[in-house]
């Protein structure tokens, strides 16, 4: 089981809920994977209890998932604050998605306003969850903030390249082995999920590579297969890569023919 602030979660695939063809096939994709948790983005409009977002919302509170809500789109500190806020409201919940961020093209976050966005929600008795790129130091602040859980990115969100920097994420799980590390953005097939999982990261985050397949509740299904065996993989305990060739059947004791 995956603890996190206090609560434990069957599942370590976390599924985004934008884009998808239909609610019906969103909800497909949620209960085949087995998904414990479920990301929603705020909209302003609909906040204060317009019709636009009411079905919306029953459908993800008809889908048995913990919501993590998140501050997409918000680009200040001052803005992310005010969201997270509105979605304690609109929710009920103290979990939320910290997102800030900062270039327009890769959807990068802006990490000193998400410091100390952080620094302001873990105060105000939030449970964060920042979307943060694979820098260490920028690590260390968020968890001197309050932060409990990180989620570091892979690749920019949406673009399905996989981990670019394996050795970055290599580091930010040596260096903090006992805080749990969700892998958020740019997974884009089930084998990325799988190698992140054998690096030890706790779980994944994706929406883009699941709602945008031509059948997102089999690719559903299929990354959390893939972050099963990649998390079996990483217990089990996976043979390193060598330089040479080692035979695999023993050669001591064989015949010799002459």
């Amino acid at each position: 089981m995956l603890s996190l602030y206090g609560k434990q979660l069957a599942s370590r695939l976390f599924l985004g809920t934008a884009q998808y063809p239909s609610p019906a096939i969103l909800a497909d994709a949620v209960r085949g994977s087995g998904a414990s948790v479920a990301t929603v983005s705020l909209r302003r409009e609909t906040a204060g209890g317009g019709t636009g977002g009411g079905a919306f919302w029953s459908l993800i509170r008809s889908l048995d998932v913990a919501v993590l809500p998140n501050t997409a789109g918000c680009h200040s500190a001052k803005e992310a604050v005010t969201t997270a806020a509105m979605a304690r409201e609109v929710f009920g919940t103290n979990w939320i998605k910290l997102e800030v961020i900062g270039n327009h093209d890769t959807l990068q976050p802006e990490v000193f306003e998400l410091v100390e966005a952080a620094r302001i929600l873990c105060r105000d008795g939030f449970a964060v969850f920042p979307y943060t790129t694979d820098d260490l130091v920028v690590a260390e602040r968020l968890l001197e903030a309050g932060c409990e859980v990180l989620m570091p990115w892979c690749a920019p969100i949406g673009s399905a390249k996989g981990p670019l920097n394996l050795d970055a994420l290599r580091t930010l799980r040596g260096h903090f082995p006992d805080v749990p590390l969700i892998v958020d953005a740019g997974l884009g097939r089930p084998s990325h999920a799988a190698a992140v999982m054998e690096l030890g990261f706790d779980a994944v985050l994706l929406n883009t590579a699941v709602a945008k397949a031509g059948d997102p509740a089999a690719m559903a299904v299929a990354f959390a297969k893939a972050v099963e065996a990649g998390r079996a993989a990483y217990l089990a305990g996976m043979l390193e890569p060598r330089d040479m060739a080692v035979p695999s059947t023993p050669v001591i004791g064989k015949a010799v023919f002459t």
